[in-house]
């Protein structure tokens, strides 16, 4: 794939995610704000609780658009990778969101199980089926999303954390109304807390990797300094370094050992068959820097990272 269709796929990725992002946030909000409104005429305090649900849906909704949209920003002399950034920032945000969201619901559990509070089951299963309703749509919607994303994929957790809600509140408030479980209510909202949570703790532990340059998932770095190596006039590499600028955007760094007498053209045609090499495993920007075997040892190591043990053979004697 050249450089030019990535770009052109990422660019119409971007419009697609932003397009379901606003449909998605026009939904949750009109929603909320006929719920909220009902709540208010017919003084019922579960849908007003459910409006306020909607909204944290909603706010994540629009912090994800908000990050699209400036992320579109060009790259300038102060943010030389643009600002693609802001997408993981989001991302870290949202899943932070879903983990506080979570440990809250379970918290709340737990008090209300030694102070039980009366459920109004009929109000809540109305409630619950239309919010089941409009999450399962928004859902389903988002789902055409770029999958890969974690921008999309933090406020896609959100939808499906309310729709986890909504389903069990329906179970739940079946119970209530039938059986005069209330308990079901607290184990309902415990099992959805923990989903949750475990979500969002996916969600946030990928965007600080990111944050915290991480090598890509996926990417072996072992195996990229392996295939370099094979690469005729090459006899050493070090300072090898990969990381991700954004959502399915990674980016490489290296120096090449090379013989020291080599033409500039020919230590950039050295240059570009690694660049080759590496774009194979799904790396695109690559900076490769060329040093002749004669400034000192002639060495190989995958990175310097304690994890990768061991030297690659090279050749020491170059000629």
């Amino acid at each position: 794939m050249s450089f030019h269709t990535h770009e052109h796929n990422h660019a119409h990725a971007h419009s697609t995610n932003t397009r379901i992002l606003r449909v998605s946030l026009a939904v949750i909000a009109g929603f909320m704000l006929v719920e909220a409104a009902a709540g208010w005429l017919s003084g019922s305090l579960a849908l007003l609780s459910d409006a306020g649900h909607m909204f944290s849906d909603a706010a994540s909704l629009a912090l994800a658009l908000f990050a699209f949209k400036w992320a579109e920003k060009a790259a300038n002399s102060q943010k030389s990778y643009g600002y693609q950034r802001v997408e993981i920032l989001a991302a870290a945000l949202n899943g932070l969101t879903l983990v506080v969201m979570a440990a809250w619901i379970v918290v709340e559990a737990v008090i209300r199980a030694f102070q039980p509070v009366p459920v109004a089951g009929s109000a809540m299963l109305a409630v619950a089926v239309l919010g089941l309703l409009v999450n399962l749509f928004i859902a389903w919607y988002m789902l055409r999303g770029e999958k890969d994303n974690l921008n999309m994929r933090g406020a896609f957790l959100h939808v499906v954390g309310d729709l986890l809600g909504s389903v069990a509140a329906v179970a739940a408030g079946l119970l209530i109304q039938f059986y005069g479980w209330n308990w079901a209510d607290l184990a309902a909202s415990a099992a959805v807390a923990l989903l949750i949570g475990k979500s969002g703790w996916g969600v946030l532990s990928g965007s600080l990797h990111i944050l915290m340059e991480g090598t890509p998932k996926g990417t072996d770095l072992v195996k990229i300094a392996e295939d370099i190596q094979k690469i005729n006039g090459i006899f050493g590499i070090h300072d090898l370094h990969a990381w991700t600028i954004t959502s399915k955007k990674h980016a490489m760094s290296c120096h090449i050992i090379v013989r020291g007498d080599l033409t500039v053209a020919e230590a950039a045609v050295l240059a570009q068959q690694v660049q080759a090499t590496v774009q194979k495993h799904g790396i695109s920007h690559i900076t490769v820097q060329t040093e002749p075997a004669d400034t000192g040892t002639v060495c190989c190591q995958a990175c310097e990272q304690p994890t990768h043990e061991g030297e690659h053979p090279h050749n020491e004697n170059p000629e």
